[in-house]
């Protein structure tokens, strides 16, 4: 039971978010008094987020749903200098117009989670490049790298790993720990923000932003990190085999979403629901007594409620559906994820690699040889054999589709059209 009396510390808590907290009495005090604005930060890194990125946003929508005000700071300016946490290697820098680009894809996750407007609670979205880009070199030097140690920065993990591995480590890099310090400063100075909120790898960049904020502006600061997410097998979290569990339908079907719950580890299962659900805890606790086959129906909890989160209900239960059909009924499900390919092209046949690359199943032709080499690829339940291969007319079964299948789970359809 939670020691906690702000409602948001005490669900974060019972659900399993909770690492690190600077000051916890005193953060638990402010929020059990009043509304706080507390913030967390995404680089603009790729086109969308992915389901590892899905740990701080619930926290955002937990802070809003306990009467909080989210900030989703999108790294329009940091992203430009690229965080060293957790890497080995400089990340490879992106353009600003692929910057733009990608944060526009970003933005669109948020609005599935969180209420945006000028409300106290309502959530709002800033860059940081709007306050980083506009810096004078030398005025920010005099201002906050005189307030900045180095001794203390080269402590911080994100700094100190990759000094002790002798692995190269740029002066570009050196100063995101500065930047995200100020972006802390900023947001305090503009919307009061009190809070910043992270994975585990980003304590040392959030306790900087603390220190620079009472040095330069006498403010109580705070800091709260999630510990680091795995799968119970040790996985990385979001990523498969076959890639990133993205988090919009255009770069993975609800359908592939609704499977990738699905196939949680047995170990995983209360922990996800507490974490990426908003599941009642009660009904967490009886679906992790379940065993053996019941669990199965605790996983189809999981993967409808998670769906439904992202893609909404109707979708999750049509992928449900669909699933069902494909794997209790062994019928062709018109809900999998479907390809259209002209009728002139099957009529000149067009090659099985290419056709696992466009129907999602394979992210490379290699990648779609090496499952055709290993037994796992399919064609209308039959395997294949021959990397050379061509669909054709002939392929074409009920509803004038073709279906091809990776593994037992893995499945998608190849409709022909009339253009």
């Amino acid at each position: 039971m939670s020691t906690y009396k702000s409602d948001f510390l005490a669900v974060l808590a019972e659900r399993g978010f909770i690492h690190q907290v600077s000051d916890a009495n005193e953060l638990d005090r402010l929020l059990a008094k009043e509304t706080v604005a507390a913030y967390i930060g995404f680089d603009c890194t790729a086109t969308s987020l992915h389901a590892g990125s899905l740990v701080p946003i619930m926290m955002l929508y937990w802070l809003q749903k306990t009467g909080h005000r989210p900030i989703a700071l999108m790294g329009g300016g940091t992203t430009r200098v690229g965080d060293p946490s957790g890497k080995d290697q400089t990340r490879q820098l992106l353009s600003p117009a692929q910057i733009e680009a990608n944060k526009a894809g970003i933005q669109a996750v948020f609005s599935k989670f969180l209420q945006f407007g000028a409300g106290a609670s309502d959530a709002i979205m800033v860059d940081n490049a709007d306050w980083l880009l506009a810096l004078n070199y030398v005025d920010f030097l005099r201002e906050v790298g005189a307030n900045v140690s180095v001794n203390e920065m080269i402590k911080r993990d994100s700094i100190a790993v990759r000094l002790e591995r002798a692995h190269n480590l740029s002066f570009l890099e050196f100063n995101y720990m500065v930047l995200q310090a100020y972006d802390f400063v900023e947001l305090f100075r503009r919307y009061d923000c009190r809070l910043q909120m992270g994975g585990s790898d980003q304590w040392g960049n959030i306790v900087a932003g603390i220190d620079l904020g009472r040095r330069l502006e006498g403010g109580q600061l705070f800091a709260l990190t999630t510990p680091l997410l795995a799968t119970a097998s040790g996985a990385k979290m979001g990523k498969t085999a076959e890639g990133a569990v993205w988090l919009d339908g255009e770069h993975l079907s609800p359908y592939d979403y609704w499977q990738y719950w699905r196939n949680a580890e047995d170990a995983d299962v209360g922990r996800f629901l507490r974490l990426f659900t908003t599941l009642a805890l009660d009904e967490i606790g009886r679906i992790e007594q379940l065993e053996g086959a019941e669990l199965n129906e605790g996983k189809k909890i999981l993967a409808n409620e998670a769906t439904a989160m992202v893609h909404g209900r109707e979708a999750a239960l049509k992928a449900g559906e669909t699933a069902r059909q494909t794997f209790e009924q062994g019928t062709m499900a018109q809900g999998l994820p479907t390809i259209e390919v002209a009728r002139s092209e099957l009529e000149a046949g067009l090659g099985l690699l290419d056709a696992f690359v466009r129907a999602g199943l394979a992210s490379s032709n290699g990648e779609a040889r090496r499952h055709i080499r290993g037994g796992g690829a399919r064609v209308n339940d039959k395997p294949i054999s021959n990397e050379q291969a061509e669909l054709s007319l002939r392929d074409l079964g009920d509803g004038n589709v073709i279906k091809l299948s990776i593994g037992k789970k893995r499945h998608a359809l190849v409709k022909c059209v009339s253009r």
